[in-house]
């Protein structure tokens, strides 16, 4: 009793022995967790570099809007592919096209029955009905035909289109059309629904030769249909042809005179009383390393003679508008354009490896993209190594220049891939 009354209870750590104590125990676990933390922070999987432009993303060209020498009846309409609309002129209404149809005729043939460059194609019956169509080619009847075909004969589809597209032979494109889709007006239905696809929405087909005047269209909408056939290198080797030998041996002139000397590519010529002179044309211009292609049509042409009319307003436009398109240099061999970010704060300066050229017209803005390619981009790489494409403008008239490493590529260092968060 009495010792349990003298021994006092020892007096309460101090606060610093209490720290040195804690610290002895968690200070090792701290340290075990820091250790942890950077090897996972060290093994983790590096972000996947990214390509980042510095470059402008549009470029516009100075001066002022060109101005056409647009016909003066009629209606008519400008476009270079890839770069957009040069104008327009008259209303866009729907009128009768003539043999312009044969245009579509001719589309739909080679996109579900593609020629190969060099080849002819399939080989295709001659039905009595082509033989005895092909008998009225004459200016009676209003028609122009292939009269050399006879029924029993095979043609060549690279010769069909050629029949089609030069000479206008109608009873080709009748043939085509049962060849293609079994009859004529199972063909016409798939004109439409293709005129709809590609947004021809002013454009009604009733046959597949356009001799019928219930076959319209507008200037428009026939320059987009011209921008999907200049796609079609085996129809511009076709349609370029000032004349055309027949497997007869039987040699015709393409109706289409800008051809040839005149320069022109194509497409098709239309006329008739009805109609007046149409023609949907084709043409390029080189610019630097590149051929820039346009599309025109011109429709309702009536003074006489409506063929040399139709064909005088379509070479003044053509002539205008490859004269209007110019080359810009846009960024020279050299120019940084961007960089790569490693994700983890490192930047690696990319250049252009050749000059860059935009293509255009005075007041049109084409833009400006960096890509990498579709490949994936290195972690590390040396210099002048080619990580990704600069392009300038937009489909035919796309200008594409490989970018390159101004500097060594390298992988992020230890204090970067420590310090990284997320």
């Amino acid at each position: 009793m009495l010792a349990d009354l003298t021994n006092n209870p020892p007096p309460p750590p101090s606060p610093l022995r209490t720290a040195v104590r804690r610290f002895k125990i968690y200070a090792p676990l701290v340290v075990l967790l820091g250790i942890i933390l950077a090897i996972v922070q060290l093994v983790r999987p590096l972000p996947e570099p990214k390509l980042v432009m510095t470059a402008k993303s549009s470029y516009t060209f100075e001066g002022a809007m060109p101005q056409l020498p647009w016909p003066s009846e009629g209606q008519a309409y400008m476009a270079a592919a890839g770069l957009g609309t040069l104008g327009q002129s008259g209303e866009q209404k729907p009128v009768p096209i003539a043999s312009v149809t044969k245009s579509m005729t001719a589309y739909i043939i080679l996109r579900d029955h593609p020629i190969k460059k060099g080849e002819q194609g399939a080989m295709i019956d001659v039905d009595k009905t082509a033989e005895t169509e092909g008998k009225k080619n004459d200016s009676v009847n209003n028609e122009s035909t292939l009269d050399t075909v006879k029924e029993g004969d095979k043609i060549s589809e690279y010769d069909a289109i050629a029949a089609l597209m030069i000479p206008s032979a109608n009873n080709i494109a009748r043939l085509l059309a049962r060849w293609d889709a079994g009859s004529q007006e199972a063909f016409v239905k798939k004109m439409n629904d293709t005129a709809k696809e590609l947004g021809m929405t002013n454009t009604t087909y009733t046959d597949p030769s356009g001799l019928d005047a219930t076959t319209v269209s507008t200037a428009e909408d026939q320059v987009k249909l011209g921008l999907k056939l200049v796609e079609i290198e085996t129809l511009l080797d076709i349609t370029k042809k000032p004349n055309w030998v027949d497997p007869s041996g039987k040699s015709w002139r393409n109706w289409n005179g800008l051809t040839g000397p005149g320069g022109a590519l194509g497409i098709k010529t239309g006329t008739t009383t009805k109609a007046g002179g149409n023609l949907l044309f084709a043409a390029q211009k080189k610019i630097g390393n590149t051929n820039q292609l346009i599309v025109g049509a011109v429709l309702g042409q009536h003074k006489p003679s409506i063929i040399d009319t139709v064909l005088a307003a379509s070479k003044q436009l053509m002539t205008a508008t490859q004269k209007a398109l110019d080359g810009a240099t846009v960024v020279k061999k050299g120019d940084v354009v961007g960089y790569v970010d490693d994700g983890l704060g490192g930047r690696t300066p990319v250049v252009a490896t050749a000059d860059v050229q935009a293509i255009g017209w005075a007041s049109l803005t084409v833009t400006v993209k960096l890509a990498d390619g579709g490949g994936a981009m290195p972690q590390t790489a040396t210099a002048g190594t080619e990580v990704g494409m600069l392009t300038v403008g937009e489909g035919a008239s796309q200008v594409k220049v490989p970018v390159a490493l101004k500097s060594d590529l390298a992988s992020p260092g230890i204090g970067s891939k420590l310090t990284r968060i997320g």
